[in-house]
This record gives C-alpha cells, structure tokens and sequence, in this order.
C-alpha cells in the first residue's frame, strides 16, 4: 500500500486526502492548527458564532461532485439555501439612495433599470460567460497541462482566438467596453477580488465568473463553510485518513535520485539544483509532553511516506520545508503577484439590523485609488470598498435571538508588517495591532455611514480581528496573502504552477497556489488534478 502524506488540513488537503484514500493509499494528513479548514476559519464567543474565511458558495457542481467521488453528495451532507437577492450593493456616488439589490435571474432587468437599453450588453455578457465556463470544465480546470496535444481538439482550437483574446485583455478594459454605467461596471468588475486580482490584472476570461452568481445563483451552507469543512472531514475519516491537528511540519525528506532515474528525467526537471525522491516528512507535534520514537518529551515526529501532498502555501514548501539541496531561490518569487491580503473583523451586534441582506458590498468611486493602494502596499483611504456578510440573515444560529453576526472583508495590501489582529468580548480584552484597528475601526465606521446604522458602534458586544500577520502564522501566507497568489493573466491557467513536482519524484501540490487557482471550487478540482498525476507517476 502507497504510503502517502498530505501537509495541510484546508479544503485542497482534506479533499485530495479523501480521494487516495478512495484509490488504496495509507494517507496521514497533518494540520498544525487545531482544528481543519485551513483559511476556512471559524470562531464563537457570547453565543455568536462566525466563518472567518470562504463565504460565497458557488459552482455547486463542483463541489458536489467531490462528494459524489466520495459516495456520497451534497444534498445528503448539506443544507443549502439559494439567497434572494444574492447580495446588496452600495454605491458611494449613490448612498442618497437606497443600495441596489442584485437578484440572480433579474440582472437584465436591474442593468436595464440602471441604464436603460443595457440589457442587452448584459445577456451577451452572460452567455459569453457560460460557454466560457463550460469550456473551462471540459478543457482547462481538471487538467495539469501535461499533455499539451490534449488542447489540440476542435472545440478548444475553435475558440482559441476568442480564448487569446480574453486572456491577453483585462477584465476592467472587457466590462469598460461594454458598459457605461460605473454601478454596472463595478458589479461585473468586483468578482476579479476573489481571484486575488483586480480588474485591472485579472484577464477577462475571469467574466465567467459573473454567470456563476448573476444566472446560476449564490447559495449558502446552514453552518456555514464550517459545516463544509465538517462534512468532508466525516467523509475523509471514514475512507481511512489518519487526521493529526497540532502537527507543524518542519521538514521534508528527499533522497538524491540515482544515476539510473537522473539520467530519465526531463530537461524540466534537469534544470533544478538537485532531483530525488521524496521519503517522507518530520512534524512537530503540538503539546510538550508528546511521546514520539525517541520517548516521552520529544515532539519530533518523522512519517516515512512513498507520496507527500504539499496543501500548503507553495512559497512556505519550496524555500522553508524542502531540504536545502532542493529549495527554490527566493529570487525566483521576486516578480510573482501574491495578490491582496485583508484586514477581517467578526462582530457580535445586539438587535436586527434590517439594513442589510446575506451579503453586501460597498463600492467607492474611485476604484483606481482603491486599487492601487492595495497593490503598492500604501496605506487605505479612510474609506475603501468592502464585503460584509450577515449569515445570521439566513442561518439565525450563528447569533443569540434577535441579534446578529456580522464579518466585515476589507481588502488590503500584502504587508505582513501591518501585524495581527485583537479580540473583544466581555471577558477578554486583547487589543490586535494598531494599523489593524485602524483599518477595522475604519470600515466599522464607513459601514455605519453607509449602511445608516448610526449606533453600530455602541451595539458591537464581541469583535475579533485579523490582519496579514495572522495568514502568515496561521497559515504561513507568502507575504500575509488572504487567498494565494493572484489570478493576473501570468499567474492563470498553464503559466500558473503545477501539481507535480519537476525535479523530485513522488512530491504533488494541491491548493491555491497552483492549477486550477483560488477558491473552495478551485481547491477541489485540484485534489483531482493530483490524483490523476499521482496515478499516473508510473508511466511518465
């Protein structure tokens, strides 16, 4: 039996743990924090409880067919509720009037009431979108790119001018093209965020995103993302993984590769300082009274392994895990985009808050300023666009009755200097650092204004926070990244990393940091992404 070892309890780690396992490998999975999510986070304090990571669930299919993978589906292990409208939108230039809800299925008729004979535009747009998407699945997301005469079909060469077009054009030039109404444009534009870009550096190919949330629809987990993590956990366990939390990895073993293999690999793999294979990993476990195989008190535990799944931060693996022989140059990071980091703030707040829906948006005017702030690593403008959800609208669990939860995004510049966040509730008091709060207060303030909830403030009863500091602890983010590195047209499809390692054998890589990219969806396609490369690492 294949002894296989995956770093990283996120969705990427559980989901391509779950699916060796299914195929007869012996899998351990290592989580060095306590509890299994990776940046799907979640917290509690005073009866309110909150997802602190993933909140959009999109491309349902996709997710549901992990499950099916696993013998099971999503309607079995899920309570998914489809959101009507799927998000509210406030604009900066239009806050004296009421804020534009966006109901998937009724775009049309919203562009067409914010500009009248935009429609159209619209319905090309979305179709456009969905043969892209559709496209994207059969061709391009489940695929390492390693068998490039696999691209030579006559649907993918067909729409290979139409596919170099909208890679090699911005999504703020594709939508500014189309559209003349900012509120228009930003609705369309705003999905490049979640890729880790800007419309400004995401390729318009990303416009598919808008026909998964303005035709297909946004639905939500009862739970939270915290029941998605939940139910893929049971599922993984029962298949057989030994799941360890509290587990550090400190190192990855690698033996040089003998004559006989050196001599077989690719020019690829040829280029790199060393080439070997991988045996297995050492890990510190959390607690000091760990007993390990050199007795009690030695929290150094070494798992010998045939196959190691890196389901972490890629940066982290490749110049701090892998041996020195073996590392990557930190060099070869210098011109990567790690995309935006964020300052997160949970808040308990006591009575409704009828102002807003499931999920919302605020949008400043001047999205060049907002994004260029962010990219350059310069402070925020006082007031700056953010996301708010509001989960206790459709799950009344997640806060006491009669009051609400609310988790507050705000995107902001890769600089883990900015530092950690703090908690407030009744019985702790630990303040974060001081430019997180800053940005915290901040959006807590803009929120107020905008959404017209004057005694925001003095309602809150808990409040925790996070900056990019705590994604480089937690999570250990390159640069304090929320969500991997960007999806700019240089970091997207085939120019984004793969899933096998070039130059040492038996090492795969799962996750947001390489093919198919960022996000729950994303993450889930990759676990399969990996598994075909590791089935296949016989007959290469």
């Amino acid at each position: 039996m294949t002894r296989t070892v995956v770093i990283g309890g996120g969705f990427a780690g559980l989901a391509t743990a779950g699916l060796l396992a299914r195929d007869g490998h012996e899998v351990t999975l290592l989580e060095q924090q306590d509890t299994l999510g990776g940046r799907s986070g979640r917290w509690s304090a005073e009866g309110f409880t909150f997802d602190t990571g993933p909140s959009w669930y999109l491309m349902p299919e996709v997710i549901d067919r992990w499950f099916r993978l696993m013998g099971s589906s999503a309607d079995e292990q899920l309570d998914l509720r489809r959101l009507s409208p799927g998000y509210r939108t406030f604009f900066e230039e239009h806050l004296h009037e009421p804020p534009t809800d966006v109901v998937s299925g009724e775009a049309e008729e919203l562009f067409e009431r914010l500009d009248p004979g935009s429609s159209h535009a619209l319905r090309e747009y979305l179709d456009s979108g969905a043969e892209v998407y559709e496209l994207a699945k059969e061709h391009f997301l489940y695929t390492d790119f390693a068998h490039p005469a696999d691209l030579l079909r006559p649907e993918v060469l067909k729409n290979l001018p139409r596919l170099a077009g909208l890679l090699s054009t911005s999504m703020k030039r594709y939508v500014a093209s189309r559209f003349r109404d900012p509120r228009e444009r930003q609705i369309l534009g705003y999905p490049a965020v979640f890729l880790g870009a800007s419309p400004d550096t995401a390729p318009a190919m990303y416009h598919l995103m808008s026909h998964l949330d303005l035709t297909d629809g946004v639905q939500y987990p009862v739970g939270g993302f915290a029941a998605l993590v939940d139910a893929m956990t049971g599922l993984v366990r029962e298949a057989g993984v030994q799941v360890v939390t509290g587990a550090t990895v400190t190192g990855l073993r690698v033996d040089p590769a003998p004559a006989s293999l050196r001599s077989r690999l690719s020019a690829a793999r040829a280029r790199r300082r060393s080439a070997g294979s991988v045996t297995g990993i050492t890990y510190r476990a959390a607690g000091a009274g760990v007993v390990g195989p050199g007795g009690k008190g030695t929290a150094e535990v070494t798992v010998p392994a045939d196959v190691v799944i890196g389901a972490t931060d890629l940066h982290h693996l490749q110049t701090q895990l892998l041996p020195e022989p073996f590392r990557a140059p930190e060099s070869r990071w210098n011109h990567r985009d790690p995309g935006p980091s964020g300052v997160l703030v949970c808040l308990g707040v006591r009575g409704r808050l009828p102002q807003l829906v499931h999920h919302n948006l605020l949008f400043t005017a001047d999205w060049d300023d907002n994004f260029g702030r962010i990219a350059d690593g310069s402070p925020l403008a006082q007031e700056t666009s953010i996301y708010v959800s509001k989960t206790s609208a459709t799950d009344p669990g997640t806060a006491p009755a009669g009051d609400e939860n609310l988790f507050i995004l705000v995107p902001s510049p890769a600089v883990p200097e900015w530092g950690r966040g703090g908690v407030r509730t009744p019985e702790v008091e630990e303040p974060g650092s001081p430019q997180v709060e800053r940005v915290a207060d901040a959006a807590i303030t803009q929120l107020s204004r905008w959404a017209r909830i004057p005694d925001l403030e003095e309602r809150i009863v808990v409040r925790r926070s996070w900056g990019p500091g705590d994604f480089a602890a937690d999570v250990n983010a390159w640069r304090g990244s929320m969500l991997g590195p960007g999806h700019t047209l240089r970091q997207s499809a085939v120019f984004r990393p793969g899933v096998s390692d070039p130059g040492i054998e038996g090492l795969f890589y799962a996750g947001s940091s390489v093919r198919p990219g960022i996000g729950v969806p994303m993450c889930l396609i990759s676990s399969e992404v990996v598994r075909d490369a590791v089935r296949g690492r016989g007959s290469n």
